[in-house]
């Protein structure tokens, strides 16, 4: 990767998440994805604080649902994911990075999607996967 950290956008940065941290702590890569039964070769997160609700709720487990502010410690790139697939250019500041991202604070309330959003676009996921569309290019 180039060194894009100044190119691409300034921040503030969100993950979201159900994992519990704390300030100071290292998000970093080849841990469990929050959607997929593997290792992810990235951490991924977003400049909007929308984008970083969606990880928080659509996260795997039941666990209460967190949304960290993080410091890139290294180069990112767009998430192919989305940039120019889902949404051209990259309209929801979606991002990833082999270089991991320290927790600086954690939004201590934060309004969630509707019910019916969340299952809107669990339905939506659902379907993306018996289709086998649902592939994360990571």
């Amino acid at each position: 990767m180039d060194n894009q950290k100044n190119l691409l956008d300034n921040g503030p940065f969100f993950h979201g998440t159900k994992a519990e941290l704390n300030i100071g702590d290292l998000l970093e890569p080849q841990y469990l994805s929050n959607y997929q039964d593997k290792k992810s070769n990235h951490i991924y997160f977003t400049g909007t604080l929308n984008a970083a609700k969606w990880g928080a709720e659509l996260a795997k487990t039941n666990a209460k649902e967190r949304i960290y502010i993080v410091e890139p410690l290294g180069d990112f790139e767009n998430d192919p994911n989305l940039t120019d697939k889902k949404f051209p250019g990259n309209p929801t500041r979606s991002y990833r990075s082999k270089s991991p991202l320290k927790i600086v604070a954690e939004l201590a309330s934060w309004e969630r999607h509707s019910d019916e959003e969340i299952n809107h676009m669990l339905t939506s996921l659902k379907k993306l996967s018996e289709e086998g569309k649902n592939v994360i290019y990571d």
